[in-house]
């Protein structure tokens, strides 16, 4: 069979990701691989359509498709998904159509998961018959089981295609609206306060529903709001995944283009975020990608803590819940304030109007007060995620970051803390007495809730 791999790194054949994909090939001779690192090559692709044919050209002769990449903020590179919009634009999806195809990550399982969904209903939107998915921790394949598993993933997926096995679809095909936003002039305008608001967009011409919906927001301000556009910023290129950046938080693209200086001397200087873009193809756009992937030159460190963020986003979000996924632990694992997400996604223009209007008197109200919120298993499980690799293999890279977490306390090991330590030497051991079990078990509900009682005032309940 003719395997064609369509490689998601900005480094090529020297990838990570790549070696699984050689070793794959080295354990299936029989079969053909024709690799095309099209995220690597991306720029190339765009100025030059004929080299573009020649890999869809591939694409329709192929038996398979394996997808595979490495993880960059939750999802694919900016490089990558530029690739698939590129396939959209030059109307290239029936050449995938009825292709049998696997997605291949490396990672450090940080919201892999909601890459390979992204890259799931990218490949079910244009008809392909998506089989499986393989993420790999980066050194996985140095172990012996894990190359096993990895052959095992092979050998399903090279059978399914022989087979022609049937699989189901994971993602319903998204249905678009019809609905045009005409907005009111604003009646009230609501004071920031004091403090600075910045809105962050991609409008491109014909993005008439987020262009009005952000005129709305800003006429609705009074204040110091500053409004950019990413296509309007020097922004060279995507992450190149070199990490540079890790000793002291310098991008390999400093002084190069403009993107470090609109990070630093617009968005962190703002006590408030606005965040606009439109969905293409299960995310926003790849412009806006390249601003999540650039944005790592701060590494695994809170990009924007205590600043309040709020989403204006034209399409139909609530048909996409992984996009909302990585929203909403974005804002988590990066410590902004998530004050509320609106989109389009309304029966009326004057519905809308209030929307945008409500989520800006929230975004100020919190602000003035310095609002924060809890964390869910998103942030809380992410940042365990990054504080185990930093402290472990990671550290020799990312030394910015285990500076930062040493002085932040992010370095927060349930084993560092003593009163658990007594309590699991001296105390767990009772517990293997039957007599000492039944008590604490008979009241453990009281137990449980005994400490709490010193924060309020009847001490009796």
């Amino acid at each position: 069979m003719k395997i064609v791999v369509l490689h998601g790194s900005p480094k090529g054949e020297v990838s990570v990701t790549m070696q699984y994909v050689r070793y794959l090939q080295q354990e299936f001779p029989q079969h053909e691989f024709v690799s095309f690192p099209v995220a690597q090559r991306i720029k190339l692709l765009e100025k030059d359509p004929d080299l573009f044919e020649e890999i869809i050209d591939q694409v329709r002769r192929a038996d398979g498709i394996i997808w595979s990449f490495p993880l960059y903020v939750m999802t694919v590179c900016s490089q990558y998904q530029r690739f698939m919009e590129l396939i959209h634009e030059r109307y290239s999806e029936d050449a995938f159509a009825g292709k049998y195809c696997v997605s291949l990550s490396t990672s450090i399982h940080f919201y892999d998961h909601t890459a390979h969904n992204y890259i799931r209903a990218i490949a079910e939107d244009m008809g392909m018959i998506f089989v499986s998915c393989f993420s790999a921790e980066m050194q996985d394949l140095l172990k012996e089981e894990k190359r096993s598993e990895l052959v095992s993933f092979g050998e399903m997926f090279f059978r399914a295609i022989e087979e022609k096995r049937s699989f189901p679809r994971a993602f319903d095909p998204v249905r678009s609206s019809a609905f045009i936003y005409e907005p009111t002039p604003s009646q009230e305008k609501i004071s920031l306060r004091g403090k600075k608001a910045v809105i962050l967009h991609d409008i491109k011409e014909g993005d008439n529903n987020l262009e009005n919906m952000i005129h709305y927001l800003t006429n609705s301000i009074e204040g110091d709001i500053e409004v950019c556009n990413l296509n309007e910023v020097d922004i060279r290129g995507g992450c190149l995944g070199c990490c540079k950046c890790g000793y002291d938080n310098t991008c390999a693209w400093e002084g190069k283009d403009s993107f470090v200086d609109l990070y630093n001397n617009i968005l962190m200087k703002a006590d408030i975020l606005f965040f606009a873009g439109t969905l293409r193809q299960r995310y926003f756009s790849s412009r806006w990608k390249i601003f999540y992937d650039r944005s790592f030159f701060k590494t695994h460190q809170p990009w924007f803590k205590g600043q309040q963020l709020g989403y204006l986003i034209s399409g139909p979000l609530r048909q996409n819940e992984n996009l909302r996924e990585i929203i909403l632990a974005y804002s988590e694992v990066f410590e902004a304030k998530l004050a509320g997400i609106v989109t389009d996604e309304c029966n009326t223009s004057e519905e809308l109007d209030l929307l945008i209007s409500d989520l800006a008197d929230r975004t100020v109200t919190d602000s003035v007060k310095g609002s924060r919120a809890p964390k869910t298993f998103r942030g809380v499980g992410g940042m365990k995620v990054f504080r185990d690799a930093m402290w472990g293999k990671l550290r020799f890279v990312f030394q910015a970051d285990h500076r930062y977490y040493k002085k932040h306390g992010v370095y927060d090991f349930p084993q560092y803390d003593w009163k658990v330590r007594v309590l699991n030497t001296f105390v767990t051991p009772l517990v293997h007495i039957p007599a000492v079990r039944k008590i604490i078990f008979t009241d453990i509900s009281h137990h449980m809730i005994r400490p709490y009682q010193k924060l309020f005032k009847d001490k009796k309940k």
